[in-house]
Formats: C-alpha cells, structure tokens, sequence
C-alpha cells in the first residue's frame, strides 16, 4: 500500500508538472527546457541530500544502477517532450502511459511474483488511461511518426528509470541516490544541448514555470525512487503512470475543457484498476 500511495502523490505532482509544459512546450526546444527543469530540482534537492546522510551506502553496483537512471531519465523526459510538443494527445499519451506493463515485467525478471490480478490491475489502469487519452484532440504540429517513436522512447526509458532507481534504493540510501541519477541526467541533457547548439534564451522566458515544473518532477521522481524501500515497489511505477490522466482532470477544472463520458468512463476504469493492486 505505501508503494501505492507514493506512486499516487508521483501523478498527483506530474500531472501538476504536465499541466505547465502543455503550455509552454512548443515556445522552446525540448531539451532547454528538461535541462532548465533537471538543473533546478537538482538544487532543491542537493542540500536534503547532502544532510540526508547514507553516501557510504553508494557501493560500486549502486552507483552503476544510479548513472544508468540519470541517463534512462534524460531518454524518457526528452521524450515525453518531444511527444507532446508534436502531439497528437490522443496517440501519444496511450503509449507513454504504457510502461507500467514494463515495470511489472521487469520487476518479474528479479524474482518478484505477478499472478493475475496484479496484471488485471495493471492492464485496467493502462487501458484506462488509453480511453481518456482517444477523447482528446487530435491536433498535431509534426509528424505522427515521430509523435509514435519519441512516445515509444519514453516508455521504455521510464521503465528502465524507474526500475533502476528503485533497484538502486534497495542497495543505498534514497536522497544520495534520487541526486546523482538526477545530476546524471543533467549531465547527460548538457551533453545534447552542447552537441546540438541548443539555444536556451526562450527557455530563460519561462524560468518561473520551470522552477515550479523542477521541484515538482524531483519530488515526484524522489516518491518513486523511495518506494524502492517498501514491498511492490513496481506498484508506485504503476500509479504514477497515471499522471496523464491528473492533467486532462486539471484542464477540465481549472480550464473548462470539456471531458468526454468515454473519458469519465475511462477515469473509472483507471481507478478501479488502482483499487485493484490496493488489494495484493
């Protein structure tokens, strides 16, 4: 249940996130903008970390599964990014809020136990957020391709990161591991913005937006990481996945977009699913 809860407060604080980059994602390049939302929830989280205590827990292994998050999680938010600023919502959120079927299979493959109901809540909450996600626009500024392919590498890598970083958890302590992974990322997104002479001035516009996005990502992500300590921890990947679902909510409350019964529908489905894992 605490894994539940975390991975919970994780969408509560993404959807917040999303909320904000649905609306400045095409003003300014992707990587700009994850690199700005990286740098600053590694600073808000530098000091917790540091007083935090746990460094000498960062043996070898945890810090190899620590590095390789830093760089899964620069794969997925770039991703997400780019699949949102290209749209369309209704193609690209069914497939990034697909990887909790990814979560669970890996966390099968180190010897954790999925009998059916865990996958039938698994599969209600991905199918859940699939029927929200057709009654949204179909609005698009590139590529359906590409829209299909960044979506696709965000899923995998949010898998991946999430498994590593809770995998890494269970070895070392949970605020050294959440900043490393985090000033991986940053490194990592540094790296492409270099290569690619990114210019990062129109980011700088939206800086207060991106302060607010950067400590709810580190929040979020720190939830997910420390979930990594309590039993089912791929059940936080799970419920956090449904952070589409908290921005398309928030749109229609504070935005007066309109929701569609199938959405409702779907948010049902969503829910049940949750309920569902609450009982394992």
């Amino acid at each position: 249940m605490q894994s539940l809860i975390l991975g919970l407060l994780a969408a509560l604080l993404w959807g917040l996130h999303d909320f904000t980059v649905r609306k400045i994602g095409p003003k300014a390049d992707a990587a700009a903008l994850y690199l700005i939302v990286l740098a600053v929830g590694a600073a808000l989280l530098l000091p917790l970390a540091v007083f935090a205590g746990g460094w000498v827990t960062l043996t070898a292994p945890v810090l190899l599964l620590t590095l390789a998050s830093g760089f899964a999680a620069a794969l997925a938010g770039y991703g997400l990014y780019r699949a949102f600023a290209i749209g369309p919502v209704r193609l690209v959120a069914p497939i990034c809020g697909a990887f909790p079927l990814l979560s669970v299979a890996f966390a099968v493959a180190r010897g954790a136990e999925a009998g059916p109901l865990v996958w039938l809540g698994v599969a209600a909450v991905v199918g859940g957020i699939a029927i929200v996600a057709r009654g949204e626009s179909d609005d698009t500024a590139g590529s359906k391709r590409a829209a299909v392919a960044w979506s696709l590498l965000a899923c995998v890598s949010f898998a991946a990161t999430f498994g590593l970083l809770q995998w890494a958890a269970e070895l070392g302590a949970d605020l050294p591991v959440s900043l490393l992974s985090r000033l991986a990322a940053c490194a990592a997104m540094l790296a492409w913005v270099a290569v690619q002479r990114v210019d990062l001035k129109p980011a700088f516009v939206f800086l207060p937006q991106l302060a607010l996005m950067g400590a709810l990502d580190v929040t979020a992500l720190t939830a997910v990481t420390i979930a990594g300590g309590f039993a089912r921890p791929e059940f936080a990947s799970v419920a956090s996945s449904i952070f589409g679902l908290v921005t398309i909510l928030l749109a229609w409350r504070f935005l007066g977009e309109a929701l569609k019964p199938l959405q409702w529908a779907g948010a049902v489905v969503v829910f049940a699913g949750i309920a569902v894992l609450g009982l394992v």
